[in-house]
């Protein structure tokens, strides 16, 4: 098993910098997933790691050993790719076998290896079958399954998932997840979609045009992200953002929106009295804006008015989507809601799950 360093790496097509000097030091056996819109350099850096692209500047580390010229099958990583990548014409056997049989690793250990990898993925029945007579997810495990016979310091994958529908995702994500579990080798998943981020990861990079936004655990991107477009990027739907101007008035602190005034929580006055006078960068989630009929106890709530011009009942929710006169924001609402479109309805925004931002840097105020 190996940990991987990237230091001070970045990457160049021409004149385009698709990666700008990432520092990221991925320990042994962890999951880290590459979170970003398309574009970022998420694929990039993992091409880089593979071998698969050339390190403009910087280094590459794989345990101890720099890696930015030695050749890709040198390198003791396996790679998913996105199209898993199987050949038509082979069993699903002969697929998952064909790298060892390259490597020129004995029959019999081929066999027990191929054999293993199936029966961790429940597809021993289908090791005599071709890839066209399989499933998009019986494909995917297959995929997979041709990465583990290899038993790699780590596994690469570069959005194994993004063919296959919806509750198949949600299935085949709990399956990687338990494969790494079981396996206890590093990964390195690169996904577009950030709610496979949050449920698989045990730390996410949040990369936006090349440059590493930040990298943290997943409840702690949520809770504390570090910029607006990390708190805009996790969660779904995304923070509702306002801008805001902080005043104050009879010892009181307030987020002043336009549309609304919303009090500063007490215990975050200190933190926020040196943007007094200064716009900022007003956000709350969805899921902390309720139905003040059935807003959850102990939460700190302001009243915020507007008109409801969408609803969408989930089953275990309801979004509501509010018009103010010069924004708009969604809202999370109990599926008890008597919340109808065209009406004029308040919302509960809960004030100790706020966020502030600068509205220069677009940082996190902390």
């Amino acid at each position: 098993m190996a940990s991987v360093t990237y230091k001070n790496v970045t990457k160049r097509f021409g004149d385009v910098v698709a990666v700008s000097n990432l520092n990221i030091e991925i320990p042994d056996k962890e999951f880290l997933v590459f979170v970003g819109p398309s574009g970022c350099g998420k694929s990039t850096s993992l091409r880089m790691l593979a071998g698969l692209e050339e390190v403009t500047e910087g280094e590459i580390y794989i345990g101890d050993r720099l890696v930015n010229d030695v050749p890709p099958k040198d390198r003791d990583i396996a790679m998913v790719f996105q199209s898993y990548a199987l050949y038509p014409h082979m069993t699903v056997y002969d697929n998952m076998a064909f790298g060892l049989k390259l490597r020129k690793v004995p029959k019999q250990e081929i066999d027990r290896r191929v054999k293993e990898a199936a029966a961790i993925l429940g597809i021993e029945h289908l090791l005599d079958r071709k890839p066209k007579q399989l499933s998009g997810g019986q494909r995917q495990r297959v995929a997979v399954g041709r990465a583990i016979v290899r038993e790699p310091n780590v596994f690469l994958m570069d959005e194994p998932l993004s063919n296959l529908d919806a509750k198949l995702r949600v299935q085949a994500r709990g399956e990687i997840s338990k494969l790494h579990m079981r396996l206890g080798t590093t990964f390195i998943y690169v996904t577009h979609d950030q709610t496979e981020a949050m449920t698989m990861g045990t730390r996410i990079a949040v990369l936006k045009d090349g440059i590493l936004q930040q990298v943290d655990t997943p409840q702690t991107l949520y809770d504390l992200p570090g910029n607006v477009f990390v708190a805009g990027f996790i969660g779904s739907p995304a923070m509702n953002f306002f801008d805001a101007t902080l005043i104050e008035e009879n010892g009181v602190m307030y987020a002043d929106c336009r549309d609304f005034r919303v009090a500063i929580p007490e215990e975050r006055r200190a933190t926020y009295r040196p943007y007094l006078g200064k716009e900022v960068i007003f956000g709350i989630r969805p899921e902390h804006v309720h139905d003040p009929d059935y807003a959850p106890p102990g939460i700190l709530p302001a009243l915020v008015e507007g008109r409801v011009d969408v609803t969408e009942l989930m089953g275990n929710e309801v979004l509501a989507y509010f018009t103010l006169p010069h924004g708009e924001f969604i809202g999370r609402f109990d599926p008890r809601t008597k919340t109808s479109v065209g009406s004029t309805k308040a919302a509960a925004f809960d004030m100790s799950r706020m966020h502030l931002f600068d509205k220069q840097t677009e940082n996190a105020i902390r």
